[in-house]
């Protein structure tokens, strides 16, 4: 049995039959991080695991450094690029969120199909493209103003 699960034997009775109790082990879950420095260490584990082995992740990245990069070069006021980037926030935390369940859910079913895991996963996938798009709306409505007035008197040769 696990070190964070023990067991206890009721002295209830139930039929004759004597009852196994799960209680769960708390002790042990401050060990997982002593330090805050250790519990970012982690967390920068999950980024880079991310990002080596999601494609998705890499594209997100990307155009999130791209829309920054956009944003100071039109010199996007403070809180239009606070708004870029808590989007890009949203989108590359819903991206962690989905490879984390898609992970959860390989390891539950391993390499068998169910239906059930196919709506987690398709689901999971469904909340980074939501997210995304609004992501694109967001910096649209912020961006393309600005690109068009620097656009127009190209345009008027």
């Amino acid at each position: 049995m696990p070190p964070e699960l023990s067991t206890q034997t009721s002295e209830h009775s139930n039929n004759g039959k004597v009852l196994h109790l799960i209680k769960l082990n708390r002790d042990l879950s401050w060990q997982v991080a002593p330090s805050l420095l250790i519990s970012f260490k982690f967390a920068w584990a999950g980024i880079s695991y991310a990002f080596q082995t999601q494609r998705n992740f890499r594209i997100h990245v990307l155009l999130g450094s791209l829309a920054i990069f956009l944003g100071i070069t039109l010199h996007l006021t403070a809180v239009e690029m606070s708004v870029v980037a808590l989007t890009i926030g949203a989108v590359l935390g819903m991206e962690l969120l989905n490879t984390a369940i898609e992970s959860v859910v390989d390891l539950t079913v391993k390499q068998n199909y169910h239906e059930l895991a196919k709506i987690a996963k398709d689901c999971a996938a469904a909340a980074v493209l939501i997210s995304a798009l609004v992501a694109i709306g967001v910096a649209g409505s912020l961006m393309l103003p600005k690109l068009w007035l620097l656009i127009v008197p190209f345009l008027h040769l």
